[in-house]
Formats: structure tokens, sequence, C-alpha cells
């Protein structure tokens, strides 16, 4: 039994690759639409082929691939044949939104552009993203989250300690950041649609979404300051904000403040720190926050992370344990609120990870596995109207894989 959610009869066409497209259209799965993404032949979306570190149990159990594309139908087609407009034509004319990543110019040549698009449905949302916008010098050019979200925005430049080269961050993590902005676009021209009947062209990119993340920086170099130093935990800007080390080797992250230091001096076991004239206010504990840093140091090195979770706690200190991604997903908060969910249908993947989107008291669709490729090719086809004949015509066409004469039975 299929079951009604907020999305239940939204149509999607998902016409993009990698991640950040095909994310936002899973978004709009997971509560009830109806997505149909579509590949090219041969090997299809490249997200199928990357290398994972580390690598999943068997070949194809590639976790980033149904972590991005769950609960989709999927379709083989060529874009590149003539023969193959009239099944574009007809999946445009079903759905209620497109959303692509292909970059301008080629849109265009795919008949993915929005003048097409819409031609054959005024009602469509057209959702793309980009990796630098619709316009200036770079408004052709390929983007990945690497270089435009993370490297063009001064994200990348910020995200480390003085005198420590950048580094390469977490795979995807621009990508994903990015497909929440454009779930929101196009949940926004949902509702305007409802409102006019009218159908829009929307969309973000990669840029826009990197430079929103880094956005308390750039706003201040907007205003002519310079509000960031790259951080030096040993001399930092703010001692109370800051990582530690305990004296079992774990990491943890302070994150409090000037008013919080008498609760910390007591949870350290240094309540004549109080008395200190270096440390007697905000303005004291700033000036002198290396000194501040090299007295926790010192503390925080003497006990386990066990005892000082236990005294920040009772001091009701804002602080967290530097975890890794293996102890995050085992995390019992994940599954408490259903950032981990079950993967239905497959048989060595137990589960994914949820969209950071939740309409409290109503429930997700069930998670489940991402297609094959092509495998959804004829009951799709089917659904649009075309026939076994067609069928066999589109193939001997090339515009569908297959041999035509798989049909002619």
């Amino acid at each position: 039994m299929t079951t009604h959610s907020v999305f239940t009869g939204l149509k999607v066409l998902d016409a993009s690759t990698y991640i950040a497209g095909p994310a936002a259209a899973t978004m709009l799965s997971d509560f009830g639409a109806d997505v149909i993404k579509i590949e090219p032949p041969g090997q299809g979306d490249p997200q199928r082929r990357l290398s994972f570190v580390p690598p999943s149990p068997r070949a194809e159990a590639n976790y980033g691939w149904h972590l991005a594309n769950r609960n989709k139908r999927g379709m083989v087609i060529d874009l590149k044949s003539q023969a193959t407009t009239e099944v574009l034509k007809r999946l445009v004319q079903w759905a209620d939104v497109v959303i692509t990543n292909f970059p301008h110019g080629t849109r265009e040549k795919l008949h993915l552009d929005y003048d097409q698009v819409s031609s054959w449905n005024p009602r469509v949302v057209y959702a793309d993203i980009t990796g630098f916008g619709d316009a200036g010098p770079d408004a052709r050019q390929p983007g990945f989250d690497l270089t435009a979200f993370w490297s063009r925005s001064g994200l990348l430049a910020s995200t480390r300690d003085a005198g420590a080269p950048p580094t390469v961050p977490v795979w995807g993590s621009g990508d994903y950041t990015s497909a929440v902005a454009l779930y929101g676009a196009i949940v926004t021209a949902l509702y305007r649609r409802e409102l006019t009947g009218e159908g829009t062209s929307v969309g973000t990119s990669l840029l826009a979404t990197g430079v929103w993340a880094t956005g308390t920086l750039v706003a201040g170099a907007l205003a002519g300051g310079t509000p960031f130093e790259l951080h030096d935990r040993n001399a930092p800007v703010n001692a109370l904000t800051n990582p530690y080390r305990t004296a079992d080797g774990r990491w943890f992250m302070l994150a409090t403040s000037s008013l919080h230091w008498p609760g910390l001096a007591r949870a350290v076991g240094r309540p004549e720190l109080l008395e200190d004239p270096r440390f007697a206010d905000a303005e004291g504990l700033l000036k002198n926050a290396a000194a501040v840093s090299e007295v926790l140091d010192a503390e925080f090195r003497s006990q386990s992370f066990a005892h000082w979770k236990d005294a920040l706690d009772r001091e009701r200190i804002t602080f967290s344990l530097i975890q890794t991604p293996e102890e995050a997903a085992q995390d019992v908060q994940l599954r408490a609120n259903d950032i981990v969910v079950p993967l239905e249908g497959d048989s060595d993947l137990k589960e994914t990870v949820s969209s950071p989107i939740n309409l409290r008291g109503v429930p997700k669709v069930a998670a489940k596995r991402a297609p094959d490729l092509g495998e959804h090719n004829d009951e799709v086809l089917a659904e649009l109207g075309f026939s076994p004949a067609d069928v066999v015509r589109l193939r001997s066409q090339g515009a569908i894989p297959g041999a035509p004469e798989e049909e002619a039975a």
C-alpha cells in the first residue's frame, strides 16, 4: 500500500548527474514524489562509478549512489539521439518538476533548456544547478563542490589552522549542502504555482551556496573589514572556543563564552583562576587567550574524556567530542531522530542517511534502494503511452538501449 505523503502525486524528472541535483530530487522523493531519473547509455550517471574509501562490501553496493538516488525509478535514454526527443517531450509533459545540471550550451543541444522544456509544459518548475551561476565570464565553466563551493567561495581558505596548507574537505559536502538550497527553490516555486498557476525557472549554483556558507566572513569583507584570522589553537582568538585533547587521546571542541567562565574554572578544578586579574572579564579573557589556552590544555590533558564529560556537563558547559564518521554512524542520536534510516531492497546495504528536512507528524516514505541502470525503461515507456512496437522502433533508432529484435516477438 502506498503511503500518502506531502508530495504524493508530484512528478519529478531528474535529468541531473553526480550529487547536488539528484540529491534535491531524492529529498522530494522522501515526501512521496514520483521521481524518474534518466541516465545516458553505457555506464550511466558517473556517480555510479565514483570510488569511495573505505570501499563498500561489494562494488555494486555503492552506498553513495543509494544515498543520492534512493526512491527513484531509473531509465536509460540517449539524449544525443534525435529519436529521443519524443520520449523526452512526453517525460517533460508528464512532470511537474524537471531538474538538470547540464551546463549552459550543452543543455540547449539536448533539448533541456528552459525555453524548450517550458514550451512543452508551461506549468513545469524547471530547476537547475550550475557551478558558477547563469552570468559572468565563468557561467559555462564546469564546477564541482571542491572547486566552486569550497575553493572559489573563500570557505576552504578559512577552514584550516594558521600555518597549515589547505586540505581536501569531505567529498560531496558542498553538493549535499547545495541540494538543500535547490530543494528550497523548487518548493518555493511549487508554492508560487499554487498561487498563480504558472511554472517558472529556479536554480542555484555551487558558488552561491558556498558563499552563503562563508557568509559571515564574506559579509565582513564587504563591509571593508578583515573579520577572520586563521585559527591557531595555541594562541586562539578565543580560548573558550577551541579544540582540546584529553589524557586518553580524544579531541573535543569547547564552544562556550566568558559568561560561562566561572563554571568552566570550577569544572577544571581551578576556581582560583577567577581571582586572576588577567581573566577578570571578557576583555581580559580575549587579550590573554594564549594563557587561557595553556592552562586549559594542561588541565584537559590530565584526565580522560569521560571525566571531562561529567565535569563539563555538571556545569552546563557546551562542548562536543570530535567524532570520526564511524563513531557518528553509531551515535544513538542519529537513530533516535531518524537521521539514519533503514534502506529497503538491497541485501548488503541496510541503512542510509536521511535528508535533513522534517515535518513533525508527517512521516517520510520508506527509503528504497536506488535503481539499477535502466531498470524501469519498459515500465515508464508504457506509462507514457508508447506501444511495444514503438519501443522496438525507439531501440532501432538508438533512442534507448537494447536490440530491437528483443521486443519483436
